[in-house]
């Protein structure tokens, strides 16, 4: 599914804009990219399920319909107040921490992670960015125990 612009712009581009400074075009070129190539996590036909739902935010309702729809187990989001326990106990979901998150995939799959973080720093040119470096970043972020987990597994740069 394609998230109408407002929903797509709010569910990562919010997340991505409080970490980072992008501008539009890099969000826009990062949902494109996200869109080509995670089919499997764009869900459809969430629409109908918003007015029913209650959340601190009336704004929010779309990610939970869209995580009910597309039966997801978790919310990966920073704003986990937002989305109360009462609230996504009765459909089987729970909001965590993308720290947190992270952490976990680190622990089923050290070695995919650690591919695909070394690949994602030495994509970085424009400067070149070192692996303490690419840490820190990750720390800066918001996901000071995973980069601490990273760290733990790394090997010096």
């Amino acid at each position: 599914m394609r998230l109408p612009s407002r929903a797509r712009s709010w569910t990562w581009a919010t997340e991505f804009r409080r970490v980072a400074d992008f501008t539009a075009a890099q969000l826009g070129r990062t949902r494109d990219l996200m869109n080509a190539h995670v089919r499997d996590a764009l869900v459809e036909n969430y629409e109908p399920l918003i007015p029913a739902l209650t959340l601190p935010d009336a704004d929010d309702r779309h990610v939970l319909a869209a995580a009910i729809r597309g039966r997801a187990d978790v919310i990966v989001t920073f704003n986990r107040s937002d989305f109360p326990k009462a609230a996504l106990d009765p459909y089987g979901i729970a909001a965590q921490h993308p720290d947190a998150f992270v952490q976990h995939v680190i622990d089923l799959a050290p070695g995919i992670v650690l591919g695909a973080v070394e690949r994602l720093r030495s994509s970085l040119r424009n400067p070149p960015v070192d692996k303490p470096q690419h840490l820190d970043t990750i720390e800066r972020q918001g996901l000071p125990g995973s980069a601490a987990k990273l760290r733990g597994l790394m090997l010096p740069a």
